[in-house]
């Protein structure tokens, strides 16, 4: 019998390598207001809300919008096609959807993002419901996300897992009082992660897989 009956996937770094059209898009967004990013750590923007990586930079809430702005316009122009998807997803999709299992995605992205992205990829009919932010402020952090997808009425006393990669998935987990797992092929480290005590740390889709049907 498998461990959980529905699984909340992150997408960034978790179904789908998209640090490239992340971090050019991130280096585009602050060029174009005159700062230089070569001594900026873009890499630590890979998951987090965009509110909270620029506002890192300003304390000035129209100047953090107004980049969201235009890194959102040019992600949209480039920065979304260039993903392709973890290598084993497909397989670990099509296994736990043969299953039964539900699955939802809970990402930072604004759902009007995600879903042509995963539709590009092939991937948007295995989920049965692709949960993502808002594009204002009303849901806009990792925690927000999972809760709006864990009010849907079908979970209602189901078994959930969460599965990311980095801490805001397992800090969004935490708050929602359901267990995650973590995949250390992400863009998290085992050091950031592991703090979390997450149910599994799993090396590949298949570990993961074989993990939530108990296999």
């Amino acid at each position: 019998m498998a461990r959980y009956d529905a699984v909340l996937f992150d997408v960034d770094g978790t179904l789908i390598h998209s640090s490239p059209g992340i971090l050019a898009t991130m280096e585009y967004t602050f060029r174009q207001i005159g700062i230089d990013p070569a001594g900026i750590d873009l890499t630590r923007y890979l998951g987090p809300p965009l509110r909270r990586s620029f506002g890192e930079h300003f304390s000035d809430e129209a100047m953090v919008e107004k980049m969201v702005d235009i890194y959102r316009t040019r992600y949209a122009e480039d920065g979304c096609h260039r993903c392709q998807v973890f290598e084993g997803v497909r397989p670990m999709l099509e296994r736990l959807k043969a299953a039964g299992i539900r699955l939802y995605t809970a990402t930072s992205k604004p759902t009007v993002v995600v879903t042509p992205i995963l539709q590009e990829q092939g991937l948007a009919d295995y989920f049965d419901f692709i949960g993502g932010a808002s594009e204002d402020k009303s849901v806009d952090t990792k925690t927000a996300v999972m809760r709006l997808v864990l009010a849907r009425p079908e979970l209602e006393g189901a078994r959930v897992l969460m599965v990311g990669d980095r801490s805001d998935d397992m800090k969004g987990a935490a708050d929602c009082g359901v267990p995650a797992a973590a995949v250390m092929y992400g863009y998290g480290s085992e050091q950031e992660l592991a703090p979390f005590a997450p149910a599994l740390m799993a090396k590949d889709c298949q570990q993961l897989a074989d993990y939530i049907l108990n296999d």
